[in-house]
């Protein structure tokens, strides 16, 4: 009381007039409009209370680093859904990120950023029809791990097993062999979150072309289209795989590759720049026995600690590099190897140390070419110095709007620059040379890795862009999914969003 007596003598009658008449206003309207008074006073505090602010967010080749508003780790639909409600009320964008993967800029943000990392849970498995339902946040490792205990297995995996669900579809993750499609093709169903709290649940094998076309919209998302909560995949058997690896050359394998795609399920192999040496990882399935053999010496001493100590040697001279890549081949690619495991432990790759890389798919009947061309145009440039490997992957054609395997069968080659200790070294004109040729050739960058492409490249190499952007600009029209990353690729100048 005495509060208020002291508070009357600081101000004017009229003013006191005026804060009674704005407190009774805003009691009549809380008490004509009482939903009002959840969304105020309750859903936005709990959502902000949730959110964690100043959280820096930094993706696992420590390329690119952001600092969101507010970072969330949802373990419900539920709470999902209130941070986009919260983000709508504040008129603010929000991204989704499972282990942050990719090498590039795609999930930051500085709006608000929602990690699925408690949003994990394997949700049902259907033995009869070999189906799993998985909640997106739910890692490939995890469920590589679920999957033997029901008798089950994915029929094909990328390189990577430490990504979540959603992000492994989000951004285009593919495997090796011609026979089958990029991982997202193994799904059969999903459920979308859209940016007004709807869900959608999508099909393969929906009548309505529209939601038949979300569906193929939405098997590489791109984070640009809403939440994807649950997903279906098509699993197969449980099997066992054998990989033969042995020694050749570039020349050798390109001219031979149709016979290569034929006789081995799934095929890869790695070439290793300034030589013409490549290592052939050929496997397919097999009702042998376990059989592996590790070397902590050879797969770690050697083939992890003394390579990144050389390469950042090899960062003040970089006429190390050809020699390093020389070096590496005989000591770990010369001699053939063979062994038999579990099938997702054979695809999985150990990616070693941080690094900065490229991934472009290319028409299959100009693999050779391709390859060819990057050779010369190394050898033809001797100050550019290239890390190996080379990695060149193949995959069979698909309807995903955005996929780079749309209506063409496509070799991936993958080029990487590692960082040692962190350290940067020249890339520029590598990235610059490969580039030019892969472009040439017609060719397509994976979504998840480093590329330069803005919205006119990616218009002209994408012929299913203009009917993706209308699936966007549909589910989520004040554009809350976008970020600086999908407004370079896709949409273009801020000032063009609204006319997408």
């Amino acid at each position: 009381m005495l509060d208020f007596i002291f508070l009357t003598k600081c101000i004017t009658s009229s003013q006191f007039l005026i804060i009674l008449c704005f407190l009774q206003i805003t009691d009549s309207l809380l008490i004509h409009l009482p939903s009002l008074k959840p969304l105020i006073v309750s859903s936005s505090f709990e959502v902000m209370d949730q959110g964690v602010p100043g959280c820096t967010f930094s993706n696992w080749a420590q390329t690119f680093t952001c600092t969101p508003q507010l970072s969330f780790h949802p373990s419900s639909e539920a709470e999902i859904r209130k941070i986009l409600e919260f983000t709508q009320s504040r008129n603010e964008r929000v991204k989704v990120v499972g282990k942050g993967h990719s090498p590039s800029d795609i999930a930051c943000t500085d709006g608000f950023l929602i990690y699925t990392d408690k949003f994990n849970r394997l949700l049902n498995v259907d033995r009869k029809m070999g189906q799993v339902m998985v909640e997106a946040g739910m890692t490939l490792e995890q469920l590589n791990n679920e999957l033997p205990q029901h008798g089950l297995a994915l029929a094909n995996l990328g390189a990577v097993s430490d990504i979540s669900m959603g992000g492994m579809i989000g951004t285009g993750t593919h495997g090796s062999g011609i026979r089958h499609g990029m991982l997202a093709t193994q799904v059969v169903k999903v459920r979308l979150m859209t940016a007004a709290g709807q869900v959608l649940e999508l099909s393969n094998d929906m009548d309505n072309d529209e939601e038949r076309d979300m569906f193929h919209a939405v098997q590489l998302h791109l984070g640009a289209l809403g939440v994807l909560l649950t997903i279906t995949l098509q699993c197969v058997k449980a099997f066992r795989l054998e990989m033969v690896q042995t020694p050749g050359t570039l020349t050798q394998v390109v001219d031979d590759l149709h016979n290569y795609l034929q006789c081995w399920e799934f095929f890869r192999f790695f070439w290793f720049p300034h030589t013409n040496s490549v290592a052939l990882l050929q496997v397919k399935s097999t009702d042998k026995k376990v059989h592996v053999k590790h070397s902590w010496f050879w797969d770690r001493l050697v083939g992890f600690y003394l390579l990144e100590f050389l390469l950042w040697l090899s960062s003040f001279l970089p006429i190390l590099v050809p020699w390093i890549n020389r070096l590496f081949f005989f000591l770990l690619f010369s001699t053939p190897r063979h062994s038999v495991e579990r099938s997702d432990r054979v695809f999985h790759f150990d990616c070693l140390f941080h690094q900065h890389v490229q991934d472009w798919a290319v028409p299959l009947e100009k693999a050779k070419i391709v390859l060819l061309q990057l050779q010369q145009w190394l050898d033809n440039n001797s100050v550019v110095r290239a890390h190996y490997p080379v990695e060149v992957r193949f995959v069979r054609r698909d309807s995903i709007l955005l996929s780079p395997c749309y209506n063409q069968d496509t070799c991936f080659i993958n080029v990487v620059m590692y960082r040692p200790y962190g350290k940067e070294v020249e890339r520029e004109k590598y990235w610059k040379g490969y580039e030019a040729i892969m472009k040439s050739a017609g060719g397509r960058p994976h979504w998840a890795k480093a590329h330069s492409c803005n919205h006119k490249d990616i218009q002209q190499m994408f012929p299913e862009l203009p009917r993706f952007l209308a699936i966007r600009q549909k589910l989520d029209p004040t554009g809350i999914f976008l970020n600086d990353y999908l407004q370079r690729t896709l949409i273009g100048p801020y000032d063009n969003m609204c006319a997408q």
